[in-house]
């Protein structure tokens, strides 16, 4: 059986291999995509009263399906911008550097910890609701290593009022490198 932290660590590589071959420019619009997704989550966990009572919110495993497919749906879009009519000749898209090639690869390793680690929080906090995934088991290395992980996860600190300043960062941060 392999932990959860190794595959952690591993997607994490295989996404900053990925960044660096996309550039940088494209990698900024999945930063911003998973700060928005991580944002929306937390409005909506915080002050949608009217939603808070449903099933999405009050069980486990529909709210870890709710938090997976707004997330990943916003993360989907963010990887697809680039390839918009409207950005796809962009002069930020065009990688003839290694700087851009290095940018890339540090923005995708952030984005791979961004993505990743926040499902994986999603899946902690619903207890592991799939039967091939177990939680880490606390008393072994890999295991007290991979509890003591979680509490580094973006979810876990982005919250208010981290998530506000996070947000508006990332937003300033698409407007200047895209006007």
């Amino acid at each position: 059986m392999i932990s959860l932290q190794v595959i952690f660590w591993l997607l994490v590589i295989i996404f900053a291999i990925i960044g660096a071959v996309r550039g940088w420019a494209s990698e900024v619009l999945v930063t911003f995509s998973t700060v928005l997704g991580l944002f929306i989550l937390f409005i909506l966990e915080n002050f949608a009263g009217f939603a808070q009572n449903g099933k999405l919110f009050t069980d486990p495993t529909a709210h870890f399906w709710l938090q997976t497919v707004v997330f990943v749906g916003l993360v989907f879009f963010g990887y697809q911008a680039p390839n918009l009519p409207a950005l796809s000749g962009h002069v930020r898209f065009i990688n003839s550097t290694v700087v851009d090639h290095l940018a890339g690869l540090l923005l995708g390793a952030i984005n791979g910890f961004f993505i990743f680690g926040s499902l994986w929080y999603f899946m902690d906090a619903a207890g592991y609701p799939f039967s091939i995934i177990s939680a880490p088991q606390s008393g072994t290395e890999l295991g007290d290593a991979a509890i003591t992980l979680l509490a580094y996860l973006p979810p876990h600190w982005l919250v208010s009022p981290a998530i506000y300043f996070s947000a508006a960062l990332a937003l300033a941060l698409v407007l200047v490198v895209f006007l």
